[in-house]
């Protein structure tokens, strides 16, 4: 088993940190695809257009974050058998992961297909655009069995320790990703949907990408014939690791589609604005998620090898770097948000940079309560723990409801800025308490093993 990580031994956070910077890297080049998209469509397309894209968002990220929730919360599993050292456990896991992966990214891609354009309707997406933007969400979603198929693969890499190569394979697939992009936009003529299928045609080489490297260096990670035969106990074990992260990452989804629909009813303009803004703060978030993941994997680890008192040094660990991350992009922008919106989207239109920098400004700062928020949470479904994180995104949904009936009409497009804060604020809360009431957390907390790894 070579050029794998057992992160079960070793400093937490200097473990953390090599374990991490490939999955940032790789979340990066992921945000690349979006980003390629934005800059060429805006640049290339006109505003409204990009719009259209921006419109189906929430969307777009209800569908995909299911798919990631589910592959990773499957991927969960695989990391604490092989944490255990348990290698017939893991292929059975593998296996598992497989069958249910396709089973339910295939029921998800038809039921998405049969009512995306009823959902943008309900969203408020304006008449001029909605035909647009459905032809784009229509092909990301059609490519979602491609997108599961990747996100599975790199999960069962990363279960394993190994971060690298999912990354090296996305830079591949994100370098084809702009080429296929100007190829299908500008040379095509196929307008967003060239966009769209630049997108999954990209997603597709990193598959074949992973593919072949697992055939070539982690043939142990091939599942056999008799590991397709799931026991009820491994697929009820990986059903609710893996519908429990998926469900988390929904939840907080279909909140941010009820939230999309205030700022749509605001007009081109204002998506627009939100579009930039959004596409900046998801690519500074990335440092935040990247932490979040790799503590999800720590603590699986270390949970499976029973190793309970690292699962508290890794949460640190992951938030002091978080804070690190935090003060740098504050600074950024503090200083540079007007040039980081203008570059993005090719405007000079100076309501639209103006309302993007509103709501960076606002938004960033309070990062500081986001970063504990997530780790807190995928540091919970790492140990099993996986009704506290479904209650926090359920918190989340219903505030947002609220942001919607209430913040929007009263206070505008800042009552949309200002939701999101106040909602971290109050989950992060929730779930600090419930993590430190962990029986597993105060084991940790309480255990005198701390000082054996120092």
């Amino acid at each position: 088993m070579k050029k794998t990580t057992d992160l079960t031994k070793g400093e937490p956070l200097k473990l953390i940190l090599f374990f991490a910077l490939p999955i940032f890297l790789g979340n990066f080049f992921q945000q690349i695809y979006n980003i390629a998209d934005t800059m060429i469509v805006g640049y290339t397309l006109g505003e409204s257009q990009l719009a259209a894209m921006g419109s189906t968002g929430p969307l777009y990220n209800l569908i995909i974050g299911f798919v990631f929730g589910i592959t990773n919360g499957f991927a969960l599993i695989t990391a604490k058998w092989f944490g255990a050292d348990n290698i017939k456990n893991m292929k059975k896991a593998i296996g598992g992961t497989i069958i249910l992966g396709f089973i339910i990214s295939t029921a998800l891609t038809v039921i998405s297909l049969v009512f995306s354009k009823s959902i943008l309707m309900l969203l408020k997406t304006p008449e001029d655009i909605i035909d647009s933007a459905n032809g784009y969400i229509s092909i990301i979603i059609a490519g979602a069995v491609v997108t599961m198929l990747y996100n599975m693969l790199a999960g069962i890499l990363r279960a394993v320790g190994n971060s690298k190569a999912p990354v090296i394979f996305l830079i591949i697939a994100t370098i084809c990703n702009v080429g296929f992009d100007f190829l299908f936009i500008k040379g095509f003529k196929l307008g967003i949907k060239g966009a769209a299928y630049a997108t999954v045609l990209a997603q597709g080489v990193a598959v074949i990408l992973c593919i072949i490297y697992i055939l070539k260096q982690f043939r142990f990670l091939i599942p056999e014939k008799e590991d397709f035969k799931i026991s009820r106990e491994m697929l009820s074990e990986l059903l609710i690791s893996g519908l429990s992260m998926a469900l988390m990452l929904s939840i907080v989804s279909i909140g941010s589609i009820i939230l999309q629909s205030a700022v749509n009813s605001f007009g081109t303009s204002t998506i627009t604005s939100h579009t930039a803004a959004r596409k900046i703060s998801e690519m500074f978030m990335l440092v935040l998620s990247t932490f979040a993941s790799a503590s999800a994997t720590f603590a699986s680890q270390n949970y499976g090898a029973k190793q309970y008192h690292r699962i508290k040094q890794g949460v640190w660990a992951s938030i002091k770097l978080d804070f690190i991350w935090c003060i740098a992009i504050n600074i950024i922008i503090l200083v540079a948000a007007p040039f980081i919106v203008s570059a993005l989207i090719g405007t000079k239109d100076s309501q639209i940079i103006d309302t993007s920098v509103r709501y960076l400004r606002w938004n960033l700062p309070f990062y500081f309560i986001l970063s504990p928020l997530l780790v807190f949470r995928t540091a919970m479904q790492g140990i099993g723990k996986n009704f506290t994180p479904l209650i926090a995104s359920a918190i989340e949904f219903g505030l947002k409801i609220l942001v919607v009936v209430w913040l929007a009409p009263k206070f505008g497009y800042f009552g949309v800025i200002i939701s999101e804060p106040v909602i971290w604020i109050i989950c992060a809360v929730f779930l600090a308490i419930m993590f430190f009431s962990d029986d597993t957390i105060k084991a940790a907390f309480s255990s005198d093993k701390i000082q054996q790894d120092l």
